[in-house]
């Protein structure tokens, strides 16, 4: 069996349901669950923050019409436009930013959460408007396309899907394990609505040239999960070179800045033990090269020039630094279905559920691991190059749409400035998607003539990104000295429709509850 084979279908064993769970349909979007589009909708008094970088503004009132933005009225809109106005929404005191989205999305296994609705309801109750699925469903037969049409009609409740298609999935024509079936495979998927191709890096350089040139000439997005299967092969400067458009997550990066030609595992070490897997993986640091050294500057001046782009998912990898606290946060009691924490749990079988013996060893490697990789990132932006938000949910402790609020707290963590977080959750995330197509981003900046995707917060999420999570941020009040939650999404526009958050988010604690009533 050929490695991309072997490596394809251990991929298959980790990320497919048995054949006896199957996900549910999306139920249709019911009266009453999002409200519009409207002939005009009317945000007053916001203060908005508009995507770009630029500082924030306000009050700032704004004209929807249909699923487009309209106008802009500081200070307030005319008298006459008040009046035929068919809904206003009084966001005196809030902010305003563009939907935010997702680059790195999955949902799809019914052993986690059978109903897909369960994460699409999560996304858009914390302001995510466009998720790239990477891809949402993993296999043959899968409703990746239909989701997406029934989103871009809006008539199912979940934001704008954007589907990808891992390579060599999906299609009954056999491995892609030539460059000529490659090519023939990355037309195949244009040609069935696939937007992009995900890569895990375990064909040889020339499949993979092949499928990235092909891709680029199809203007199909890619983006790689450097797997460590084959980056032996093709590291990230060498996927970069053949052409690829983004690198998630970290694999690839380190092996990239070796101080000797291979990475060290020990003798015991085992790819598909995955406590052996994520355990040694943090050990690559020590490995790379130092942070400013003459290496580390010119792979990151490389990739700046290449015009790559970084969705670094720092969150789903961060219960390997404190799998305690990760556990135990605020939002599973209510919003993490059952089922959901029964796969999260230390297992053999379960992907990313490899906490089967994890030391403080463990998390101390991890620890330092997440300095050298932030520094990267740092770096990089800084350099001017381009990073965007991805959450890769329904692993590790990482719950659909708290995930997303998790990455912008760990990229400012990393060093960006808060509204560089912003930029990267709103406009770059939505140019990686469609600069390969040849298109200006639709989305991801509030000005006239975007698609009407908002997010409308009560508090100021520069100063705290916290406020955005469904559940809060827990403040005692200076006068009465009662401790109260604040903030949380109040409510989520998505094609000029407007999404009560917290009936969304009551929605989801109620499918939650319905399922520990049923154990």
């Amino acid at each position: 069996m050929k490695a991309w084979t072997f490596a394809l279908a251990a991929l298959a064993a980790i990320a497919a349901p048995p054949l006896a769970a199957q996900m549910e349909r999306v139920p249709d979007r019911v009266a009453g669950e999002g409200d519009g589009p409207f002939g005009k909708l009317l945000i007053r008094g916001a203060t908005v923050i508009e995507g770009s970088g630029a500082p924030p503004a306000g009050p700032v009132d704004i004209l929807v019409e249909g699923n487009r933005i309209a106008a802009l009225y500081p200070g307030g809109a005319p008298a006459n436009e008040v009046q035929a106005a068919q809904r206003v929404v009084d966001a005196a005191g809030m902010y305003v930013l563009p939907g935010f989205v997702d680059v790195h999305g999955h949902n799809g296994d019914a052993v986690k959460a059978p109903q897909p609705s369960y994460g699409y309801k999560l996304w858009l109750a914390h302001g995510v408007t466009t998720v790239r699925g990477v891809s949402f469903y993993f296999g043959p037969n899968t409703p990746d396309l239909s989701d997406a049409a029934r989103s871009a009609a809006n008539t199912i409740t979940a934001p704008r899907l954007i589907p990808y298609a891992v390579f060599g999935d999906k299609w009954s024509g056999g491995n892609p394990d030539s460059p000529a079936k490659a090519r023939e495979w990355v037309r195949w998927a244009k040609a069935q609505g696939y937007w992009g191709i995900k890569f895990f890096n375990s064909a040889s350089p020339e499949i993979l040239g092949a499928a990235l040139d092909e891709a680029k000439k199809q203007q199909m997005g890619t983006v790689a999960h450097l797997a460590q299967t084959g980056v032996a092969e093709v590291n990230a400067r060498k996927a970069v070179e053949l052409g690829l458009g983004g690198v998630t997550h970290f694999y690839g990066h380190f092996e990239s800045l070796l101080k000797d030609g291979l990475p060290y595992y020990p003798e015991d070490y085992n790819y598909f033990d995955e406590q052996s897997r994520f355990g040694w993986v943090a050990r690559l640091a020590p490995q790379a090269v130092e942070p400013g050294s003459e290496k580390w500057d010119d792979y990151v001046d490389f990739l700046v020039d290449s015009g790559v782009t970084l969705s670094p998912t720092f969150n789903i990898y961060s219960a390997s630094r404190d799998v305690m606290a990760a556990k135990t946060r605020d939002w599973h009691a209510k919003y993490t279905i059952p089922s959901l924490m029964d796969f999260y749990a230390p297992s053999a079988t379960n992907h990313g559920s490899y906490y089967k013996d994890w030391t403080s060893e463990d998390e101390t490697a991890w620890r330092q691991f997440y300095a050298k990789w932030f520094a990267l990132t740092k770096d990089f932006h800084d350099r001017g190059g381009r990073v965007t938000a991805g959450s890769d949910p329904g692993y590790i402790y990482q719950t659909w749409g708290f995930a997303y609020v998790g990455e912008l707290e760990m990229l400012r963590e990393a060093g960006l400035a808060p509204l560089a977080v912003i930029r990267a959750a709103t406009i770059d995330g939505a140019r990686e998607i469609y600069e390969p197509l040849g298109k200006e981003a639709p989305m991801g900046r509030i000005a006239v003539g975007q698609l009407a995707d908002l997010v409308i917060v009560p508090e100021n999420p520069l100063a705290n990104l916290k406020v955005l999570y469904g559940t809060g941020h827990t403040r005692m009040n200076p006068e009465t000295g009662a401790v109260e939650q604040v903030g949380g999404v109040r409510w989520t526009v998505k094609d000029g429709i407007v999404y009560d958050a917290h009936a969304l988010l009551a929605d989801v604690a109620r499918m939650a509850e319905e399922q520990r009533a049923a154990r």
